[in-house]
């Protein structure tokens, strides 16, 4: 069983995937060795990545390295089973690069853009054969709602609906904080909807896919097929787990320079 940690901006998560499928996902307020040790009395865990957009996270992967023997650390350097066209690879999220292996491994031989819903919204577009050819960063839908109140005098600190509404929900709203949640919630369906008809202008067949946590309250939003997938990031840190285990098989298998023959 293969154990895949995300630490995000604002949230860490794992999960445990069983032959390609998931048996768990958490919330991980903070990953220690008495959650850790919890999980290996539940699991066979042979494997482990640890992929994080808040720095190195030194003290938790010594703590994955020391106990699962398969332990990967997810950097820029961690071979991966796509191409990486970007013209900084090494700035390039983790989490974008997981998406976008899930995404590759989910809808192979497709045009797919990935709208990941997180601290910020990311649009990324990943080609029919499997390359990562970038994207667009904003800010997030919280982060909308963060940046309102925070810079304002007087504007309230709103956040997403409960009842997610629908494409036909009115544009004005009728008091202040209705005003607040329509002009962020409706604003992130117009940029999503805009970079989709542009995208599907110039590459026609386009595999749309939402995931992170504010996905569900736009799926309904957004007139266009949507492929929702809140699992992406962990389908791809899976992908990119069992490629490394592929990878060094196939290194130990190599002839060693100067090694005698049979």
């Amino acid at each position: 069983m293969n154990l895949l940690i995300d630490l995000g901006n604002t949230r860490a998560k794992a999960a445990v995937y069983d032959r390609g499928v998931c048996v768990l996902q958490t919330a991980v307020g903070q990953p220690d060795a008495a959650w850790l040790e919890g999980l290996q009395a539940r699991y066979d865990l042979r494997a482990a990545i640890l992929s994080s957009t808040r720095g190195p996270a030194d003290e938790l992967w010594r703590m994955l390295s020391e106990r699962i023997p398969g332990a990967v650390r997810f950097t820029p350097d961690t071979p991966v089973p796509i191409a990486i066209d970007y013209a900084t690879p090494r700035t390039l999220g983790r989490d974008r690069v997981a998406a976008a292996v899930g995404a590759a491994t989910r809808y192979a031989g497709r045009d797919a853009l990935i709208v990941d819903f997180g601290t910020a919204l990311t649009i990324d577009f990943v080609s029919a054969d499997g390359t990562f050819r970038g994207g667009t960063i904003s800010p997030g839908v919280e982060s909308r709602f963060r940046a309102l109140h925070d810079y304002t005098a007087s504007l309230p600190l709103c956040s997403i609906p409960e009842e997610a509404a629908g494409a036909d929900e009115p544009l004005q709203g009728r008091s202040t904080a209705e005003a607040v949640v329509r002009g962020v919630m409706h604003s992130v369906a117009f940029e999503i909807e805009g970079h989709i008809a542009r995208m599907q202008a110039e590459k026609g067949d386009l595999c749309v896919i939402f995931t992170g946590g504010a996905a569900k309250y736009f799926v309904k939003r957004i007139k266009n097929t949507i492929f929702a997938e809140p699992n992406l990031v962990f389908c791809g840190l899976n992908r990119i787990l069992e490629y490394h285990a592929t990878t060094e098989k196939q290194m130990d298998r190599a002839p060693r320079c100067g090694a005698a023959d049979d």
